[in-house]
């Protein structure tokens, strides 16, 4: 079942459908990560793609829950970065192809906000 979207930015960023799929940069078209439908509450996404672009994904739901902190790492499993508590994929990220990027993710199902880095600096 869709969900309704409550506030959506995307900058210098290209998502294949509404809220998941396929992520591209919008510079040099190239897909930088694949953004699971169904198991994410919220997403915070910054990054710098590997051709200078700098880009956002800001999402959210009207029925989104607010998340709690934690400290946990996401697991990977066959490429995805999931969570450790259900092991359920939230998000893919093509390391090689960003120089940088913040990641804060909200898993839909334990409501868990996640944050992951990479800094080449």
């Amino acid at each position: 079942m869709a969900r309704a979207i409550k506030e959506k930015e995307l900058t210098n960023t290209k998502l294949a459908t509404s809220y998941g799929g396929w992520v591209y940069c919008t510079e040099c078209n190239e897909n930088i990560g694949y953004l699971c439908y169904a198991t994410y509450d919220e997403l915070t996404f910054n990054y710098q793609c590997q051709c200078g672009n700098h880009g956002k994904i800001f999402l959210n739901f009207i029925d989104s829950q607010k998340g709690n902190n934690c400290n946990d790492d996401l697991i990977i499993i066959k490429n995805r970065l999931c969570c450790p508590q259900d092991q359920q994929p939230l998000i893919t990220i093509l390391d090689k192809k960003l120089k940088n990027y913040d990641l804060k993710i909200t898993c839909k199902a334990c409501g868990d906000i996640y944050h992951k880095t990479k800094s080449t600096f």
